[in-house]
């Protein structure tokens, strides 16, 4: 519990402070700043997806699961976030929910903070800490909602750096690649989606 409340805390405060920030870059320079894709540096952009994965939980990581067995499985992810630019860096949060289509996994839903660096024409890389719920199939006996921080890493990728000459316009469709873990190693979560930005 208290390393959901150092995430909260740390997520505030970069909340607090980076609308200020901002503000006090801008009227430094005396012009509207812009990211290499031409969009505003400063600002909110909020956004919204779909995501495929994997996961699997190492041996005896989650309680009640039958002893010496990995429990894993496939599942479809919706997210919701938001991202501040900051000129060449960025922060934000998202939530997620996600089903397992195949496995032991049945729901997850959780939240995270995002922070990184925005990379070519709308790319991104990024980190992110959150907090993630597992709620699992009837193999779990005795605790089948298991929850724990999570840790990931990231990547975006928007159509002029995959070849399709920027159709979608500056901010647009992107492709998300992100691997995860629940806890520290408990389990292996790679992801792959869309995500559109508005």
């Amino acid at each position: 519990m208290r390393k959901l409340v150092l995430a909260a805390v740390a997520a505030s405060a970069a909340f607090v402070a980076t609308p200020s920030l901002a503000q006090d870059m801008a009227s430094d320079t005396g012009t509207t700043a812009t990211a290499p894709d031409g969009t505003r540096a400063f600002g909110i952009e909020p956004y919204f997806g779909v995501r495929g994965g994997w996961e699997e939980f190492s041996k005896d990581s989650v309680p009640g699961a039958p002893i010496g067995d990995k429990l894993n499985g496939s599942l479809v992810e919706g997210l919701v976030g938001v991202n501040v630019p900051l000129g060449p860096v960025f922060v934000g949060a998202e939530g997620n929910v996600a089903k397992g289509v195949s496995g032991d996994i049945d729901w997850q839903y959780g939240a995270a903070g995002r922070f990184g660096f925005r990379a070519g024409e709308s790319g991104m890389i990024y980190g992110k800490v959150g907090y993630q719920w597992v709620n699992f199939d009837k193999r779990v006996d005795t605790n089948r909602d298991f929850h724990d921080v999570t840790y990931g890493v990231g990547f975006e990728v928007g159509p002029k750096e995959i070849g399709l000459g920027g159709i979608t316009g500056n901010s647009g469709i992107r492709l998300r690649g992100e691997v995860s873990t629940f806890g520290w190693t408990n389990s292996f979560r790679p992801t792959l989606g869309i995500i559109a930005h508005f």
